[in-house]
């Protein structure tokens, strides 16, 4: 409870600071010197505004060009310097990787120590880590803009948000956290294969490498790929208890602090508190449901043990991997510190649900904020269905055309991830990857399909994902889940954009009271129950009704 009180201090206190900081940043009409080098050498106009068609073509142009670059890059790492001697990645796992990151998926079928050079590591995966962050927040800050302005079809510059979001937030914030883990024991180097033996004799290559670095980035962006394959579970990834709590924070601290930015960029802070509350409480409950099922480890093999502690090291226990693992499902992070695999069933369908709910619970770096607004304006057609009124929400009308484009956002996902997990069910692909039988392995293939569609990246690993079929269709999910969904926000930014604000009347909807945030709750509770409780019950539900 002590750590759960802290890090809830901790974010509170950044909050208004740090929101406060990047509205500033998304308004001002102030270039650094390094940012119009930046715009020189890429040819674009800083001050030019986008429509939405321009700003979407930026976002796909530019993460097209992302992913070619790093799957060239893995396929001849062999060729370039740090090379460590590792082959070039299959052509199957280099794409799935080079959407992975370029999506902020960070979905790993890979040990990044044993087949990644140290140049694919910091020239490109810890590269994608930063822009595929930036893209989020500036797509979210483009949506905010379709709030805050009228008449005008212009939502910014897409180029200009994009270099700001990289330059003046999230690379001054990764140099602060990557300082503090290198102090606190995290490794930052560039050396060769250390070979060891072990203590039954055997030969084992301990790999080194800009670890430090990229677990900063990897957090403060919601990315999740680590330079380990177990993550943050690794001590030279994650030390001590000191950097599991900083990793932690790192990785809540720009999801929870967007929409105070909202309430700043809309004139209306209390907006902000209303969507940051409801975030909150999906997490706390969240939280404090995992914990609880864990701490009371339902199950024969735990009561004998003491406690749900297989899949956990000894260094954090229940409490803190809890705490981590639900944070990490809920803002698209995918990292870890302890197996997801390895919790009872009731806790690992919340985890499930924790990314079903569409990451908005802060979600990710600027997907969760977008996403969650897009939330708030199916609660407020519902609740104007309620009462016989025109839904209206932060002065502009929801109409036909709104309440379309809301709906297709919200439907991409549950249809990516259920189809995905029939067809790989009914194939003979999906199904010999399992290592486990019955609900759990449907859990573990049903996890899989949610973590890729939602762009969050961690996994039941306890099949085997690195075959041809799962790499080319997790792929595709991850790159449909990312960027079709970015199609209908902005259309939505664009098209709320252009309406006239409406004035506030005695029968306006109070969009900043307690009684929306709980409104919009229930909404993302019943809507997302509604698409997945027969999937849950099939796989975590069962698990957990047996035991």
């Amino acid at each position: 409870m002590l750590l759960v009180a802290a890090l809830i201090g901790a974010l509170a206190l950044v909050h208004r600071p740090l929101g406060d900081y990047m509205a500033a940043v998304y308004s001002s009409k102030n270039h650094l010197r390094v940012e119009k080098w930046i715009y020189r050498s890429v040819g674009a106009n800083p001050d030019a505004e986008m429509r939405w068609p321009a700003y979407l073509r930026g976002v796909l142009a530019f993460s097209a060009v992302g992913v070619i670059f790093l799957y060239v890059l893995q396929r001849v790492q062999d060729k370039l310097p740090l090379s460590l001697g590792f082959k070039p990645i299959s052509p199957d796992q280099a794409f799935n990787t080079a959407v992975s990151f370029a999506s902020n998926t960070n979905w790993q079928s890979y040990s990044g120590e044993t087949v990644m050079s140290h140049v694919t590591q910091t020239a490109g995966l810890a590269v994608q880590n930063f822009v595929s962050a930036a893209v989020g927040i500036a797509v979210a800050v483009a949506l905010v803009r379709g709030f805050a302005r009228s008449r005008t079809g212009d939502l910014g510059n897409f180029w200009t948000d994009l270099v700001r979001g990289v330059v003046r937030i999230l690379l001054p914030l990764s140099v602060i956290a990557a300082v503090l883990l290198i102090a606190a024991g995290a490794i930052q180097n560039f050396g060769d294969l250390h070979t060891i033996t072990t203590l039954t004799g055997d030969k084992q290559a301990i790999s080194p490498g800009a670890v430090a670095s990229q677990e900063a980035i990897k957090d403060v962006g919601t990315n999740g790929g680590g330079f380990f394959n177990a993550n943050s579970a690794h001590p030279f990834e994650n030390p001590n208890g000191f950097t599991n709590l900083l990793e932690i924070f790192l990785l809540l601290l720009i999801p929870f602090s967007l929409p105070r930015t909202f309430g700043k960029m809309v004139g209306n802070v209390r907006q902000g508190y209303a969507i940051v509350a409801a975030m909150g409480i999906i997490w706390f409950l969240a939280v404090v449901a995992v914990t609880w099922i864990e701490y009371a480890h339902p199950g024969t093999a735990s009561q004998i043990a003491g406690g749900s502690m297989e899949g956990k090291e000894q260094r954090f226990g229940e409490g803190p991997s809890s705490l981590f693992a639900v944070s990490t499902t809920m803002t698209s992070t995918g990292s870890v510190n302890s197996f997801h695999d390895s919790y009872q069933g009731l806790s690992g369908g919340v985890l499930l649900l924790g990314m079903m709910l569409g990451e908005i619970a802060p979600g990710g770096v600027g997907s969760g904020l977008y996403g969650m607004l897009i939330m708030a304006i199916i609660a407020v057609f519902l609740a104007g269905l309620m009462v016989g009124r025109t839904p209206e929400y932060l002065g502009k009308k929801i109409g036909t055309r709104e309440i379309k484009l809301a709906a297709c956002y919200i439907l991409i996902p549950p249809a990516l991830v259920l189809i995905g997990t029939a067809v790989a069910m009914a194939l003979p692909d999906g199904k010999e990857a399992m290592t486990n039988i019955g609900a759990h392995g449907f859990s573990e293939v049903l996890y899989a399909y949610t973590s890729a569609s939602n762009n969050n990246g961690s996994a039941f690993a306890g099949f085997g994902a690195n075959t041809p079929f799962f790499n080319t269709t997790l792929g595709l999910c991850m790159t449909l889940g990312r960027f079709l969904p970015m199609v209908f926000v902005l259309a939505l930014a664009g098209s709320l954009a252009e309406q006239k604000p409406i004035p506030a009347t005695a029968g306006t909807l109070r969009t900043e009271k307690p009684l929306f945030t709980g409104l919009l709750v229930g909404a993302i509770m019943i809507i997302t129950g509604l698409t997945f409780f027969p999937a849950l019950a099939l796989g975590p539900l069962a698990e957990g009704l047996a035991t």
